[in-house]
């Protein structure tokens, strides 16, 4: 398991990294062709904004990963104990619950609405389906960290005297 969790871990980060070089490239091209060769791009704008939702969505879950949101922590840094563990993992389940029902289920129906409805961009002629897609992967994601988190939490509860 924790070679997989590695492997989705490190798929991620390069996800990410490719996403952040495509959108300097873009935005890059779209000032000079606007600025250099006074005729700018048509597509560039549109695409800075499909990659700004990926890198938006799926670094919360990157972040959500190394544990960097602001205030996850904030009530179980205080206790100590048993206490701050059964809160701890009262967390990871209501980030979990939050992330399988809205993120999963309710980005799963946005994509297959907006897929069937066949809804395209401007620019670009993508279906907006695609775009929407970042929505459930990265509640799966958030959904799959939450259980590595419990499971954690759980052993470093029995690996303690109580």
């Amino acid at each position: 398991m924790k070679n997989a969790l590695k492997i989705i871990d490190a798929s991620l980060y390069l996800a990410l990294a490719l996403l952040m070089t495509a959108i300097v490239l873009d935005v890059s091209w779209q000032v000079i062709t606007r600025f250099v060769m006074t005729k700018p791009s048509s597509f560039t704008e549109e695409l800075a904004g499909f990659l700004l939702i990926w890198i938006g969505i799926l670094g919360a879950a990157y972040a959500f990963r190394l544990k960097a949101h602001l205030g996850l922590d904030l009530v179980t840094a205080k206790l100590t104990g048993r206490r701050a563990q059964v809160i701890e993992i009262i967390g990871w389940a209501v980030c979990f619950l939050f992330s399988a029902a809205v993120m999963v289920y309710g980005g799963l129906r946005l994509v297959l609405l907006t897929l069937e409805l066949n809804q395209v961009s401007a620019a670009l002629g993508v279906k907006m389906g695609y775009v929407y897609c970042a929505v459930p992967l990265s509640g799966l994601l958030i959904c799959l960290y939450s259980l590595v988190f419990i499971a954690e939490a759980f052993g470093h509860r029995q690996s303690q005297p109580t």
